[in-house]
């Protein structure tokens, strides 16, 4: 074997062995994220946090979620807001980014190009202006669902700020969003993205001594009606997605919120 040979040899084992080191390297640091994501927090209690229909929960600082591959987002997401959480500050929107710490892989931003629906938030951007990093948070694309912009823009947007507007009432609520994940749905993208036909949102105040619950499930359609005229009881939201949502309450007291649809506690 001549020189030339020898070192054209070496050359391209050093080649692959980088390409290797890389590859390491890269496995390794996705690995930490996701391992990061999969941490519980250290008392999920405060958190009431749903169960999960698919065992994969993943815990990020602003917020918690469950994500169902099958539909290519969250079956949930949960957080509290809090009154000191509420800020006017605007914050540039950052570009949505792929959730790392999703094992099964979330979704690609580019399946909503060009599908004709937006990038719905499921914990809203505005209730994590309270820092730049809770605020980009929320862009991770683990957090949005496909909503049409007059839905996502009108009777939604509408609810949104009611929660708010109730945190800072309530000093704090917790709030489970998400859309409900059953049957054949319409998808987009290449990745199948399904778009839910119906979308939940529970909300518990548990910081008054008198513990209220209050959950609203809205047709993905536009609207002008009354907030009033979506709320239900959680038992019908639990009966359509199989998610048991405050399992941390004591029993009695969770079964006689769960069951009821009354909002007359709740200022609107």
């Amino acid at each position: 074997m001549n020189k030339k040979t020898l070192y054209s040899i070496v050359a391209v084992v050093i080649i692959l062995g980088v390409y290797a080191f890389e590859f390491y390297l890269n496995d390794k640091e996705e690995t930490q994220i996701i391992n990061q994501g999969a941490q519980v927090k250290p008392d999920t209690k405060e958190f009431f946090l749903p169960t999960s229909t698919t065992g994969q929960v993943v815990h990020h600082e602003g917020y918690s979620l469950s994500y169902n591959e099958k539909y290519e987002q969250a079956e949930w997401v949960a957080y509290e807001l809090k009154k000191t959480h509420l800020s006017k500050t605007n914050y540039k929107r950052p570009y949505f980014e792929i959730d790392s710490a999703v094992k099964t892989k979330a979704a690609h931003w580019k399946n909503y190009k060009k599908s004709g629906y937006d990038k719905g938030h499921l914990c809203p951007a505005g209730d994590r202006k309270y820092s730049k990093e809770a605020h980009d948070e929320t862009f991770l694309t683990s957090n949005i669902s496909p909503q049409t912009h007059d839905f996502n823009s009108g009777i939604w947007n509408s609810l949104e700020q009611k929660v708010r507007y109730w945190a800072n009432k309530y000093d704090g609520v917790y709030v489970v969003t998400g859309g409900v994940l059953k049957g054949e749905l319409k998808t987009i993208g290449e990745e199948e993205v399904a778009v839910p036909y119906y979308f939940y949102k529970v909300v518990m105040d548990y910081n008054n001594g008198n513990p209220k619950m209050i959950a609203f499930l809205m047709e993905h359609v536009a609207s002008n009606n009354a907030l009033t005229s979506f709320v239900v009881p959680v038992d019908t939201i639990e009966n359509l997605t199989g998610i048991d949502f405050f399992s941390a309450l004591e029993d009695e007291l969770e079964e006689t919120l769960e069951a009821s649809s009354s909002y007359k506690n709740w200022v609107f």
